[in-house]
């Protein structure tokens, strides 16, 4: 899901860009990158550019130190990294800490946040709200009840849905005004938030949480440990945090995969939960999206405070 380019303002050179675009797609990544290049002499400013020289130069391993090159000449034009330049460092070996900023998350679901619901279902299978219910259901009973509930990663509101019936007061937080947008209309939310979910927990309450959810998000964060301590502490003796990480092969540590999502270990969640006070109250594989045709292996995970 590319993050759109903007314009450069200059018309020539944005016309250039969408010729580079078009080579690169069809596979002459060697005209792609002196079309990039034109546009650079029109625009040296102009970030995307930066950016498509290097996805071009990448094509080839020969300038792959070229390819580095460009793309950090994109980053120092914007640090935030609206434009997930980070990413296609971290493909080239360069520290993936940090890969995926906050700036670029917001940007791609700002993008994507008209079609989000209909591709995530119907494409790509997701099912991360239908297991957190299920798993609630199983742990707490079909009448469980939770007064007061936090929707982290909201976006358009598909776990709020899941929730019906079990929630009682809602609060939704995410990146993207976009994804909110969506989750406003649905009505079932008392209070969104925009920003970072990290710096929005500092400032909640301790135990004024009965339930927290995060479906699909950690996949965007290397380190979920400093998430799981923040909500322990928002928790009420007895309170439930579930949610779903996308997993891989090794037991420990997140990898960065060729999908830009980070993939945790099962024995670094149960390490990190520890650490913050909570219990496991339910951890078990789970497909938690189909891609490619193929199911992606995760971990369905309760933590109980």
């Amino acid at each position: 899901m590319p993050v759109p380019a903007r314009s450069s303002g200059d018309l020539l050179a944005d016309r250039r860009y969408a010729w580079a675009e078009a080579a690169l797609a069809g596979g002459d990544a060697a005209a792609a990158a002196d079309l990039a290049a034109q546009v650079l002499e029109l625009a040296p400013g102009y970030g995307p550019a930066w950016l498509l020289l290097g996805r071009a130069r990448a094509a080839d391993p020969a300038t792959l130190a070229d390819a580095a090159e460009a793309f950090r000449a994109a980053l120092a034009l914007d640090p935030e990294d609206p434009l997930g330049v980070r990413l296609h460092l971290a493909e080239l070996g360069e520290a993936a800490d940090g890969a995926i900023s906050p700036a670029y998350v917001r940007a791609l679901f700002d993008g994507y946040a008209g079609r989000f619901e209909r591709h995530l279902v119907e494409g790509l299978g997701y099912r991360g709200p239908a297991l957190i219910r299920a798993a609630l259901e199983r742990l707490r009973g079909p009448d469980a009840s939770f007064p007061r509930v936090l929707d982290l990663g909201c976006g358009t509101g598909l776990m709020a849905r899941a929730l019906d019936g079990l929630a009682g007061t809602l609060t939704g937080i995410d990146l993207s005004p976009g994804m909110l947008a969506q989750a406003r209309r649905t009505g079932r939310y008392a209070r969104l938030h925009e920003g970072d979910l990290r710096d929005f927990l500092k400032q909640e309450p301790d135990g004024g949480t009965d339930l927290a959810v995060a479906a699909d998000v950690f996949i965007y964060l290397r380190e979920i440990g400093p998430v799981l301590r923040e909500t322990a502490r928002v928790l009420t003796p007895g309170g439930l945090f579930a949610f779903t990480v996308q997993g891989h092969p090794g037991e420990r540590g997140a990898v960065l995969g060729a999908d830009g999502r980070y993939a945790h270990g099962v024995e670094t969640v149960r390490e990190d939960a520890a650490v913050a006070g909570l219990t496991v109250a339910l951890l078990e594989p789970a497909e938690i999206r189909r891609q490619n045709g193929a199911g992606v292996p995760g971990w369905l995970v309760v933590l109980a405070r």
